[in-house]
């Protein structure tokens, strides 16, 4: 049988047989952008450049988009289509993207002739910090705001802080001086780090809101800003202050100390590192979810690969940051710290106050949790391995969920979440449905009785009367 030839391998190019080979392909992506930017993948090819033909049906070119989204990080937006060569037909994957070092199913790999060769730590870590720290980076390029455009009220608070603590030394106020030496500015344009902090404009988007119960199913309040950088600071704190329960304490004095569930400068470091070190070009928004359990600040920004946001909270990692400029500029306000201190900051103020808190991180973003009523004169003093702040103050916790609650540790990551946010549901309602505890918990039916299942045969759920009329027990 004669074959049509369309080649060879090459640093840039790579066959496989079928869609059968799938995460080899994908890996293949990987490593062709960690050495070239740019490729091609064809399914349909044997590895000599004979076209043998792929079977495309009709969620091919889906499966072949979902598996690249699902397992390249930072993610690859591929153009896929298929190819006909006679009465053969393939599937030709052309990518490409500049934010090297991309992972692949968590390993990085580097293209080496026409293999795939796992890369090592070192230059792992040297196309990191050139990624964060790039110079022709979105922060460098000319916006289309003029200085004049900027929040004169926002930037003047901004100058006067940062003259205040000593990082700012320069005699003049005048806005174009200042963000010219700021390198914000170039002649009478703002770059788009100037713009983002110092602009009323919609380069930065704040979502806010107050939910009923610990899920996401009934919200009380719900709000949206656009804005400046330093003027959503301010908003998304106030929110955070108003929405916060607050108590007093005299210390045998007439005047009384308001203490916060959780530290306002736990909650001011996390807010501000959500809007310095996210994915501004992405166009996502600042998210503050508050629940009645927990508080989370969500930033449209992924945390670096193979590091673990433990390794920076216990300060054994250097600083790596995506937008260079405008952290520097938060630095000089004495907003923000540039050497990693962010997440041991939190750290250290929860793990004084006996606040449980929680790094999570996300598909596309990063997410700092909150627990609240916990800690000392919230009605018990939390640790890191304890209940997930469960606010035992309100009408106590049998034995029955403290079982339940050890059981969830045994589960990791979104595991846990989910586990957590079942036992929840459970202990909210007793007479609930699986389905409806799914519906609480946010997850299907049938992961609602997986987990349910688990409870009942570790022994710390039980259920007693029928599946209509019963109710559950948590023993």
């Amino acid at each position: 049988m004669t074959y049509e030839n369309i080649g060879k391998e090459t640093e840039q190019v790579e066959f496989k047989k079928s869609t059968g080979e799938l995460k080899e392909g994908v890996i293949s992506i990987a490593s062709i952008l960690n050495k070239h930017d740019s490729g091609d993948l064809y399914f349909g090819v044997k590895n000599n450049g004979d076209v043998i033909g792929q079977e495309i049906g009709d969620t091919s070119k889906r499966d072949v988009s979902q598996a690249i989204r699902a397992n390249i990080k930072p993610p690859v937006y591929p153009i896929i289509e298929e190819q006909h060569y006679g009465d053969r037909d393939v599937i030709h994957v052309q990518f490409e993207g500049k934010r090297r070092p991309y992972v692949a199913y968590g390993i990085p790999r580097i293209r080496v002739d026409d293999e795939d060769v796992q890369m090592d730590q070192e230059l792992y870590r040297e196309m990191l910090n050139t990624r964060e720290n790039r110079i022709d980076s979105w922060e460098t390029k000319i916006s289309k705001y003029h200085i004049r455009d900027i929040d004169k009220e926002a930037f003047d608070r901004y100058l006067k802080k940062a003259k205040e603590v000593g990082r700012i030394s320069f005699d003049s106020d005048n806005p174009a001086d200042v963000l010219t030496k700021l390198e914000l500015a170039e002649g009478d344009m703002l770059l788009n780090a100037g713009a983002a902090l110092f602009v009323d404009c919609g380069m930065n988007d704040l979502q806010m809101a107050k939910f009923a119960t610990n899920e996401k199913l009934t919200f009380t309040d719900i709000r949206r800003h656009t804005g400046s950088i330093v003027g959503l600071v301010e908003i998304a704190m106030q929110y955070l202050i108003d929405a916060m329960d607050w108590r007093a304490e005299f210390h045998g004095k007439l005047e009384r100390d308001e203490i916060p569930e959780v530290p306002v400068d736990a909650l001011r470091e996390a807010v501000i590192n959500a809007f310095a070190h996210r994915q501004i070009e992405s166009g996502q928004s600042i998210q503050i979810m508050i629940f009645k359990n927990r508080i989370e600040i969500y930033s449209p920004g992924t945390f670096p690969e193979r590091i673990s946001p433990e390794e920076f909270a216990e300060g054994n990692k250097k600083a790596i940051r995506r937008n260079r400029i405008i952290t520097q500029t938060l630095y000089y306000s004495k907003d923000m710290e540039t050497f990693a201190t962010g997440l041991m900051k939190i750290r250290k103020l929860c793990s004084e106050a006996g606040v449980k808190y929680e790094f999570q991180r996300e598909e596309y973003g990063f997410t700092v949790i909150f627990y609240r009523h916990c800690g000392d004169g919230w009605g018990w003093s939390g640790s890191q391995n304890d209940t997930h702040g469960i606010d035992k103050s309100a009408n106590g916790i049998d034995s029955g969920i403290e079982m339940a609650l050890k059981f969830v540790e045994t589960y990791n990551g979104s595991k846990k979440k989910n586990a957590m946010s079942i036992v929840l549901a459970i202990r909210e309602d007793k007479n609930r449905t699986i389905q409806q505890i799914a519906d609480a918990a946010g997850v299907s039916k049938r992961t609602a009785a997986r987990y349910i299942k688990e409870f009942q045969d570790a022994g710390v759920l039980m259920r007693e009367g029928s599946d209509i009329s019963g109710e559950w027990i948590l023993s």
